[in-house]
């Protein structure tokens, strides 16, 4: 039988019992000491440890690595991504493909010593207004995906030596989503959102040097290219004592995506549509249609000229424009994918012995009112949530067990109160 004991007195064979054996550290540092047969002492920190080799060790065993004949086609991961991602077609085959390359890329490294060629990778930058599912599709596409994802936000990062998290530390999460495992984590792919937020700003007012623009995108590059990283396994430098541990990135796969606000002016002026003078009320602002019409023609300069610098987006080969969502789309994302709004709260009144129903009039509704706020698909739920709080509030002591409840176009826009009691339909008849 084993005890757990901290204390410094002899245990079995005059060994003491406060003292781990692979370690050699007294309880009072690691805490509980969990003593085995023949006198074998070991702490909390060691078995975790050694739990994590044999985690590593049964995933080599059990070759976690993504084989030829197990490489998903790009037709199957837009599948997948069609479940829960509306519209964006251009979008999802840029990122299927991607993705696909990504695994036969590292199928072709296992045999490269057969073979006289080399093939790179061919990062991705996407670019879109909020709200139209950039971030989503990188969160759909970590589920789907065989190798380590991991997603970091640019708008946190610094230069070296300022406060802030430096570029490394998207490495330490892409480590973490691995496990800790190098050879899976330099096989990974990461996705950094916001990654406009980094543009130089030529006409910075401010007497202070700006160490989240330019600086990080120079700090990014070798990154984005291929470099052994040493990695804080702490986060940030203000540790000393840690050791680094340094990870390969040419193997691994940079999404990047962000908003870019202002870059479709830049493309209508190089295109020659810029009018000059004050835009008077017989030309209105560019509508959805065109303002992703106009996306989809922009150029790396477009980028250099917004504050992207030239070395960051030669790193950035696959450039993806997402088109802005209209009405249809919004509905779409209503009622369609696995998490929909709608089919949220029909399950939430399900919960509670009742039925929910939409009018088709009431969607219209919810996606005309979303699409008023000018934040993309996010308006949806926040429009929702207004909606039905007052039935929420009502339902588990009001509701009617087997009773059917309508939201309507009129309870949408206002012109009735949306309650429960205006909400609720004649019992349907069973058959």
């Amino acid at each position: 039988m084993s005890k757990i004991g901290n204390q410094g007195g002899p245990g079995r064979n005059g060994k003491k019992a406060g003292f781990c054996s692979f370690c050699n550290r007294s309880g009072e540092e690691v805490g509980p000491i969990v003593e085995g047969p023949n006198g074998v002492f070991i702490c909390s920190n060691c078995v975790e440890l050694c739990h994590n080799i044999i985690r590593q060790e049964q995933r080599r065993t059990t070759s976690s690595k993504p084989m030829l004949g197990a490489i998903p086609t790009p037709r199957q991961t837009r599948e997948f991504l069609d479940q829960y991602v509306i519209g964006q077609e251009h979008a999802k085959k840029v990122l299927s493909v991607a993705v696909h390359n990504h695994y036969k890329r590292l199928s072709h490294d296992d045999q490269k010593n057969n073979s006289d060629v080399e093939i790179e990778k061919s990062n991705v930058l996407l670019i879109g207004p909020t709200g139209c599912g950039k971030t989503l599709l990188a969160r759909t596409l970590a589920r789907v995906l065989n190798v380590p994802f991991a997603i970091g936000d640019a708008t946190t990062l610094t230069e070296a030596g300022y406060v802030g998290e430096d570029v490394e530390n998207i490495l330490l999460k892409l480590l973490q989503a691995a496990d800790y495992d190098l050879e899976a984590a330099e096989r990974g792919i990461i996705y950094i959102d916001e990654i406009d937020k980094i543009g130089r700003t030529t006409q910075n007012v401010s007497i202070t040097r700006d160490v989240s623009g330019e600086g990080v995108q120079q700090s990014l590059l070798k990154m984005l290219e291929g470099t052994v990283a040493n990695i804080p396994p702490q986060g940030g430098r203000k540790h000393p004592e840690q050791q680094y541990i340094q990870l390969d990135t040419s193997q691994i796969l940079f999404i990047c995506g962000g908003t870019f606000v202002g870059l479709e002016n830049i493309i209508r002026k190089r295109l020659g549509r810029q009018q000059i003078g004050f835009v008077s009320e017989d030309h209105p602002d560019l509508t959805p249609q065109e303002h992703g019409n106009t996306l989809a023609q922009v150029q790396p300069d477009d980028l250099v000229h917004f504050g992207m610098i030239p070395e960051m987006i030669g790193r950035l080969p696959c450039i993806c424009a997402l088109e802005p969502l209209d009405e249809e789309a919004m509905i779409r994302i209503l009622t369609e994918p696995k998490n929909a709004l709608v089919r949220q709260y029909k399950r939430l009144f399900e919960l509670e012995d009742t039925e929910l129903e939409f009018t088709d009039e009431s969607l219209k509704a919810v996606a005309a009112e979303a699409l008023k706020r000018d934040v993309g698909a996010r308006a949806l739920r926040a429009v929702v949530e207004h909606l039905m709080l007052e039935l929420m509030y009502e339902l588990p002591e009001k509701k009617e067990e087997g009773g059917v409840y309508e939201i309507t176009a009129a309870m949408v826009n206002g012109e009735t109160e949306p309650t429960l009691f205006a909400a609720h339909k004649a019992k349907k008849e069973s058959a």
